[in-house]
């Protein structure tokens, strides 16, 4: 009689290994259903593979897409981080950003300037009226002289407008320096026709920004204009209706250029013939409307008090006659202008430098004469 199967705890194979086919107990069941499950188990083991040895098969397409699709995203990235090549309205576009913001910048640090040049000539005129009353009488181009009992006195009426006129008259003065002197170096290098002609027409478009600002200034404070208060003293000596007399220029150069030819001369003759009529008959213009001037303001009796229906009605027509004295500043302004650009189309490009240069250092030496004359010691009498 054989002994009954014992439980093999031990087992000599793997559990996952096949048991041989002659056995017929496992695990103390039937050896029907050991076989059965034998039989069963390869096909769990085919269905089911060990994932220690065995790698899957079926994931691997997804793995594939899956870096596929990253390669397609890190290339997409790349392309989005990549610099692009602006198209040229974008490169203009940045050209004109940067032009712009260089003219700002110049335009920034001469304002600059301009304002420290202000401040240097306001303290000067500060320590010019300190002087000046320590001295009991008062000087300068921005003041007057004058008090009823002696004593100085500034120009506390005169306008912002008038005020900013004045020193943008000195910066003209400055720049006009400077361009006179280039004009000047100009002519002592013996520059060609063609080049000194350029200095020429630069000295002549400074010329015309000044009659620029006193045709603005003139329509808000004509009489700053025609009592030459933005000018020096000895300037003012030669004044005439807010500036210089045009044919007592054309006197003072004609001995400062070189020969003229005889076209040249009959030229000049019948400019300063037709200057001088025009000069007259603003002058006669001038003394008719001081004349009318006078005549409305004293149509009334002077001694006792005015009737104030009377005196308004006066004052009113005074005001209104008085208003074309902007005009006859305009038109003095206009003759000006047009005697200086005629003599240049009369002399040749040299003759026209040298002449500019004179009616420069004219002015120059009327301002130095000013400048020495406030200075000078006073003798006690």
């Amino acid at each position: 009689m054989r002994p009954p199967p014992t439980l093999n705890i031990f087992p000599s194979q793997p559990m996952h290994a096949v048991p041989p086919s002659n056995s017929k107990v496992n695990m103390g069941l039937p050896s029907t259903q050991t076989s059965t499950g034998s039989k069963r188990q390869p096909e769990s083991s085919m269905a089911k593979p060990n994932p220690h040895t065995e790698a899957p098969s079926a994931p691997e397409p997804p793995k594939a897409v899956k870096r596929e699709g990253n390669r397609k995203g890190t290339t997409s990235s790349s392309e989005q981080e990549a610099p692009k090549t602006p198209d040229p309205k974008t490169l203009r576009r940045l050209a004109q950003n940067r032009e712009a913001a260089r003219k700002s910048r110049l335009r920034k640090k001469a304002y600059v300037q301009q304002l420290e040049s202000s401040r240097i000539k306001l303290n000067q005129i500060e320590q010019e009226l300190q002087r000046s009353r320590a001295q009991g009488i008062l000087m300068g181009g921005n003041t007057l002289l004058g008090g009823e009992q002696g004593f100085p006195m500034a120009m506390s009426g005169i306008s912002s407008e008038a005020a900013m006129f004045d020193v943008e008259y000195a910066r003209w003065l400055e720049e006009h320096h400077r361009i006179v002197c280039e004009l000047r170096a100009a002519l002592q290098e013996h520059l060609h026709e063609n080049e000194l002609r350029l200095y020429v027409d630069n000295c002549l478009a400074h010329y015309d920004q000044v009659m620029s600002l006193k045709s603005m200034v003139a329509k808000i404070d004509v009489f700053h204009l025609v009592f030459g208060m933005w000018k020096t003293p000895a300037e003012r000596c030669f004044m005439w209706i807010g500036g210089f007399r045009p044919s007592e220029l054309i006197k003072i150069i004609l001995g400062q250029i070189e020969p003229l030819t005889e076209q040249q001369i009959l030229g000049i003759c019948g400019l300063q013939q037709s200057t001088q009529e025009a000069e007259e008959a603003l002058s006669q213009g001038l003394d008719a409307l001081n004349q009318s001037l006078s005549e409305t303001i004293t149509s009334d009796s002077l001694w006792c008090p005015p009737n104030m229906n009377n005196y308004m009605g006066q004052m009113v027509v005074a005001m209104n006659k008085l208003s074309t004295l902007e005009s006859f500043v305009r038109q003095a302004d206009n003759l000006r202008h047009q005697t200086i650009h005629r003599l240049h189309q009369l002399l040749t490009t040299r003759q026209a430098a040298r002449c500019l240069v004179a009616i420069s250092e004219y002015f120059h030496r009327l301002r130095a004469l000013s400048s020495l004359w406030s200075t000078h010691p006073r003798q006690d009498q």
